[in-house]
């Protein structure tokens, strides 16, 4: 097997880790303090200039047809400076490829090239609600043809980027009568439809700089065209795009990982007790090598992945597995960070506190770690079955 990265794929993950270095590293304690939001969307809009807003959409679409590889390196490279970045880009490549998969031509060439160009500072993917999280086919959601428009009415909850995205993927009951799972529709709406409420913005522990709210549907009337796909066949659309969204999740969480563990490593050679430095001692020493160990590992199942992705095999258990290895592993690596740096650790004066808020979601979102071995498990009982 060759592991070794194209040139493209080398030139996209340097470009990213150079960006990251210089432009996001510097504002991210900043933007988590809740400050200078403006230089969160500038930044936004520098990576979509630099085509990393539409890593694996096709180039006449404003795409830059890179691939998933590269959106799993770059998103790495990107979240070892700022989550909240970097999840506000994964969904945005998400949104785009949703719409690159099921929209009509007029669709595409309206959304896409705006979601890829920065024209949008990002997309939103609306599924989540209050009575279907890990269980999304429950959604209540619903949206009922009255002529030459749809009306939709329910709620969605944790949307990434709501108040400043340029277009919502939403999905809709459009069959009340079919079985569960079925009669669902995906949605194109636009930011200040009426009867679309943004809501509350949530208070999170971690990832700061990224709002999440509420959706409020209220007899919201989108035109017929808004409807994307076959109608009532957005179910299974969702379930395939999850997939891809974990790749993005895996990734995101790997980034922090080795981030924390590069800055405690880091001071862990400068850190003297008992006469010597810290990394002398096999304790610590063991720390660093478990922890990078397994973040490598991450990495291969990550890669595995989205090359499957890339290659058009089938790649869902692939990606629960590289998902929820990869931010189990993130988290114990942001654990054993802070254990390295002591009380430091536990102070914003050094950024292990941030990396160690931000990687909790990432076990949570994009479906759980209990969700993730459940799709695996199913995946592999199925063969032998």
């Amino acid at each position: 097997m060759n592991f070794e990265l194209s040139e493209e794929q080398k030139l996209i993950q340097d470009t990213a880790r150079e960006f990251a270095k210089a432009e996001l590293e510097p504002v991210a304690a900043e933007l988590d303090q809740g400050h200078n939001q403006q230089s969160f969307f500038e930044n936004l809009t520098k990576l979509a200039e630099l085509g990393f807003m539409g890593l694996n959409i096709e180039d006449s679409y404003g795409g830059s047809e890179a691939g998933v590889v590269a959106f799993s390196l770059a998103i790495t490279e990107i979240a070892r400076a700022c989550a909240s970045t970097a999840v506000t880009v994964s969904v945005n490549n998400m949104v785009s490829e949703v719409i690159q998969s099921l929209g009509s031509v007029a669709q595409k060439e309206h959304y896409i090239t705006r979601l890829c160009s920065g024209e949008y500072l990002a997309g939103a993917f609306a599924l989540t609600e209050s009575g279907a999280g890990s269980d999304p086919a429950a959604m209540s959601t619903s949206a009922v043809r009255d002529g030459d428009h749809w009306v939709l009415n329910g709620a969605k909850i944790f949307i990434t980027s709501a108040p400043y995205a340029g277009v919502f993927v939403v999905w809709a009951i459009t069959d009340p009568t079919a079985a569960k799972g079925k009669g669902i529709s995906v949605f194109l709406v636009e930011p200040g439809t009426p009867g679309l409420k943004i809501g509350k913005t949530e208070k999170k522990m971690g990832q700061h700089a990224s709002a999440t709210n509420e959706l409020h549907f209220q007899d919201c009337r989108i035109p017929g065209d808004a409807l994307m796909g076959t109608l009532n066949d957005g179910f299974r659309v969702a379930v395939a795009e999850l997939a891809g969204g974990r790749i993005g999740i895996g990734s995101l969480a790997l980034g922090i990982g080795l981030a924390a563990m590069d800055a405690a490593t880091g001071y862990a050679l400068e850190r003297v007790q008992f006469g010597k430095k810290i990394s002398e001692f096999q304790a610590i020493q063991w720390k660093i090598a478990d922890r990078y160990t397994e973040l490598e590992a991450a990495r291969l199942l990550l890669m595995q992945a989205a090359y499957r992705k890339e290659q058009g095999l089938s790649f869902a258990k692939e990606a629960s597995m590289a998902k929820v290895f990869a931010t189990e592993a993130a988290n114990r690596a942001c654990y054993d960070a802070m254990q390295i740096l002591g009380g430091y650790g536990y102070t914003s004066d050094y950024p292990i506190e941030r990396y160690s808020r931000d990687v909790r979601i990432t076990t949570i979102y994009e479906g759980t770690s209990d969700i993730q071995r459940l799709i695996i498990a199913r995946e592999i009982l199925s063969r032998f079955e």
